[in-house]
């Protein structure tokens, strides 16, 4: 993982539109409004006792987090996102837009800034503790829900 590489497709991902109908290419889904990319993932942790999963998570977040202070200093203070309440609204039977909705079924939280009419935030994702991590990349123009 190496942060400029980061920075780079996260510039990558505003600077593309946005298609009419979802879809995937490579480690990016979009949709109307939105993408969301894969920076990093991690490996999985089927034979993993627990320790392996906890120095990973350290990690993602810590990259998470160094990424927060340099787009930080670009666009200013972030506004931080927790998606357990969308999830739980989602669950009850509220619709609730995407990108929104399937980044609340893994994504516990984000770290987001409103620059050029868009939204661009950074999570850390994990889909169940044998699955891997993943260092997302969101930009939308999808108001938050």
């Amino acid at each position: 993982m190496t942060t400029a590489r980061h920075l780079a497709t996260i510039d990558l991902l505003r600077s593309r539109a946005f298609p009419a109908r979802p879809e995937r290419s490579g480690s990016v889904d979009s949709g109307p409004g939105f993408h969301v990319g894969e920076l990093a993932t991690s490996e999985e942790f089927w034979e993993d006792d627990g320790t392996r999963r906890v120095l990973v998570e350290e990690q993602y977040e810590a990259e998470r987090d160094g990424l927060a202070v340099l787009l930080t200093a670009r666009w200013g203070p972030p506004e931080e996102l927790s998606l357990w309440s969308v999830l739980e609204r989602s669950m009850e039977g509220e619709e609730i837009s995407e990108p929104w909705s399937t980044l609340s079924c893994h994504t516990p939280r984000l770290t987001l800034w409103r620059a050029d009419g868009r939204w661009t935030g950074v999570g850390v994702s994990q889909w169940d503790k044998e699955l891997p991590f993943q260092l997302l990349a969101v930009i939308t123009e999808v108001d938050l829900p």
